[in-house]
């Protein structure tokens, strides 16, 4: 936990809520022990699309569409999403819940290597979205940074790690050191971009919003 546990509490009972069907979608989702993003990361999701009111947004790991679908509930009605997937068994859960929510027209996924994909998209993007493995973060920039529009957002969930991020790679498990190691030279090159301004947010476990300059 990055911030107090109360006080994370206190913040998320204010919230107003999903919809019915993105409510009942994330009691799915934990029922089946797939991560979506924590409640503090879809209130900032919300107020970024309120504020950037993207036309086109790029999702970098889908899961089961939960963060996709939010995202088209918040943005404008003709704001188009592309996301991507490699874990083929969350691919046609995904689909389904886009066929539910009857967004297959709004929302278009990719199947594949997020590496590999990037290097193929073509056009710009006004919000990335980055949710994927955080081992790749660092791998995926260069190409993210090519997708991402003049004045564009780049956000990134899970970067502090539920707090470990601070600790000596020492303190780290052995199997978490390469990750922790990968996302610190992630946040210090947001930090240090010549193209992007970033802020490092203690929100859910961590995100930080870019701003392609």
């Amino acid at each position: 936990m990055i911030i107090d546990s109360r006080m994370a509490t206190f913040i998320d009972s204010l919230d107003s809520g999903n919809s019915t069907f993105l409510t009942e979608l994330e009691k799915e989702a934990r029922r089946m022990g797939v991560p979506i993003i924590r409640p503090a990361m879809q209130s900032l999701l919300k107020l970024l699309l309120a504020m950037k009111k993207p036309e086109h947004i790029l999702e970098v790991g889908t899961a089961i569409g939960f963060s996709a679908l939010l995202m088209s509930e918040y943005a404008e009605p003709d704001c188009r999403i592309t996301t991507i997937e490699n874990y083929e068994k969350r691919i046609p859960l995904a689909k389904a819940n886009f066929a539910r929510a009857g967004k297959e027209k709004q929302i278009t996924l990719i199947e594949g290597d997020a590496a590999q994909v990037l290097k193929e998209l073509e056009g710009a993007y006004d919000l990335i979205f980055m949710d994927a493995a955080k081992g790749q973060y660092i791998y995926f920039l260069p190409e993210l940074y090519r997708l991402l529009s003049q004045g564009g957002l780049l956000v990134s969930d899970n970067v502090l790690q539920d707090g470990e991020i601070v600790e000596s790679r020492f303190a780290v498990t052995r199997r978490n050191r390469t990750i922790h190691a990968r996302m610190r030279e992630y946040l210090y090159t947001l930090k240090h971009h010549p193209g992007l301004v970033t802020d490092i947010l203690p929100v859910g476990d961590g995100a930080t919003v870019s701003v392609k300059v």
